[in-house]
């Protein structure tokens, strides 16, 4: 019997800058960004904000209920704290049997080990890095560089990327890398590929004049593009009372977003890291000026699945978050 090719997505957490709960960010979300890719039995994770900690739980449940250990590797975009801050209450961390592949950019010196040592440490934190009981590989990520992921290359490795066209008819996931400098201290934008279809997340990005010619290309045909859209265009040009201008803050506008996917060729389009300001009504509007700009076009929120692999019509629910581990 044919095995149905399985490449889903998931949010949970779609937050910018610091978490918002409440009862008006309920059906959004308040969580700092994570996102989740099932990739050919394959778990890859975009960011540990707040976000990962629901996805710490329900990763644990599904590892109990098939009764064995638990693998994932993780892709830090950048080290800023809203993009790290969920990585100590990630549940896997302290499991022996979980195996965690942790990968991001060297920023002004500091590679993502380095960071979540400073951070996890007394007095910020109670526990250190080297206390986790799971077992935690870390790498660094160039553009040169190939991540392959599955089973014909061992689970994880690192390749040049001229050795792609070896890989091309594998079956492994294929993970590269465009480092950007439209964020303070720069950021590591990923595109997942499998089976023809592809992600690309391009978060805590500013949009340039004519738009991100790098990005376009790197973008290129995308299934899915997950790009940064923190603010409406009114709210980065200071024309909204009581807010400044975010101009040069390192962060998109819904248009820019939109623009980004249009210059890519990118199927569909996910808004994301959203300002933290934006309530629930406030993100319904930003969907409606979005579905002008883009034919194809959502607002990201936590719960969230898209399932790349139903083809075109590509298929959108929501999943029921966990609240703790049962």
């Amino acid at each position: 019997m044919e095995t149905k090719p399985i490449f889903k997505v998931r949010f949970w957490g779609v937050r910018g800058s610091y978490p918002t709960p409440g009862p008006e960010t309920v059906r959004y979300g308040g969580n700092t960004p994570c996102v989740e890719l099932e990739v050919n039995g394959r778990t890859i994770i975009l960011d540990s904000g707040t976000g990962i900690i629901p996805l710490g739980r329900s990763l644990a449940r599904r590892a109990r209920e098939r009764g064995g250990s638990l693998e994932a590797t993780l892709l830090l975009s950048h080290l800023h704290h809203d993009h790290t801050q969920g990585f100590p209450f990630f549940v896997p961390v302290h499991f022996p049997n979980a195996n965690l592949h942790l990968y991001g950019p060297n920023l002004l010196g500091a590679d993502p080990q380095m960071t979540l040592e400073s951070v996890m440490q007394p007095p910020y934190f109670p526990l250190r890095l080297a206390d986790l009981n799971a077992r935690i590989t870390f790498g660094t990520l160039r553009e040169t560089d190939l991540l392959l992921i599955g089973e014909a290359v061992g689970g994880v490795a690192v390749r040049p990327t001229s050795e792609a066209a070896q890989y091309d008819h594998a079956d492994v996931v294929q993970v590269r890398s465009l480092r950007s400098y439209a964020h303070p201290n720069g950021v590591m934008h990923y595109k997942i590929s499998w089976n023809g279809l592809s992600v690309v997340y391009a978060t805590d990005t500013e949009g340039y004049v004519n738009g991100d010619q790098r990005l376009a290309a790197f973008a290129r045909g995308a299934s899915l593009l997950i790009h940064d859209a923190q603010y409406t265009d009114e709210h980065y040009l200071g024309l909204l009372p009581g807010i400044s201008i975010t101009q040069g803050y390192g962060h998109s506008t819904v248009s820019m977003a939109c623009q980004a996917a249009a210059s890519a060729g990118a199927q569909r389009l996910a808004l994301f890291h959203h300002a933290p300001e934006y309530d629930d009504a406030r993100l319904d509007q930003v969907a409606v000026q979005a579905q002008a700009l883009f034919p194809d076009v959502l607002v990201a929120a936590e719960g969230l699945e898209i399932d790349l692999a139903a083809g075109l019509d590509m298929q959108t629910s929501k999943i029921n978050l966990p609240l703790a581990v049962s």
